[in-house]
């Protein structure tokens, strides 16, 4: 998968969460967004791109979420 494009899927998901006014229900709708649309082949990607280089290019949110919520996301 190429990590580009998964980045910006995942920092679009992460901008339409990002305007709740609950950040952890965003955290955790973004995570469940991703488990249930994401292929797992994807979900893997974006994991292994974020351990690789620390989840660089991705929204804070996102990145939050993919260390808070890993095992959700898998």
């Amino acid at each position: 998968m190429n990590p580009a494009n998964l980045i910006r899927m995942a920092n679009q998901i992460g901008s339409f969460f990002e305007t709740m006014p609950d950040r952890e229900q965003a955290q955790h709708d973004i995570a469940s967004h991703i488990k249930r649309f994401w292929e797992p082949r994807m979900r893997r990607s974006l994991l292994q791109y974020v351990d690789q280089h620390d989840g660089a290019e991705l929204m804070e949110i996102v990145l939050d979420t993919l260390r808070k919520q890993r095992e959700a996301v898998v």
